[in-house]
């Protein structure tokens, strides 16, 4: 037997329950439509028909700082790293003194980044 064909099942399994899920939930689900289900949700704010940017027409002037953006940038890039650490972690024993280096080096780059963020105050929220 080929060593895939279990993880394909297992996926055609996933997938099949998915789809089920969802379509029985649109059968048999309550379907009690309002105006405010039926409205688009901006996170608990009243939706405005002009960009919340501060773009032609809007009269507020709203604008998003970047620093949002940035430490969204950061999570994602300090977040990233964490899917490199669990293969390693798993095959620790057999990767042996290479591996160790490796990944001593990995920890030793991403530091060097996570303190110049910190010493120019990327992580501070104020």
């Amino acid at each position: 037997m080929n060593i895939e064909v279990p993880t394909l099942v297992l996926g055609a399994v996933a997938a099949a329950f998915g789809l089920f899920s969802i379509g029985l939930a649109a059968l048999i689900g309550p379907k009690r439509y309002n105006r405010a289900k039926l409205e688009a949700y901006e996170c608990g704010i009243e939706p405005t028909p002009h960009a919340v940017g501060g773009g032609p027409g809007n009269a507020a002037g709203q604008r998003f700082p970047v620093k949002y953006y940035l430490t969204a940038m950061l999570f994602i890039i300090f977040d990233i790293e964490i899917v490199f650490l669990y293969p390693w972690a798993v095959h620790f024993d057999s990767l042996g003194l290479f591996g160790l280096a490796a990944m001593a080096l990995f920890i030793f780059n991403v530091s060097v980044a996570y303190a110049y963020e910190w010493r120019r105050g990327g992580l501070s929220w104020d």
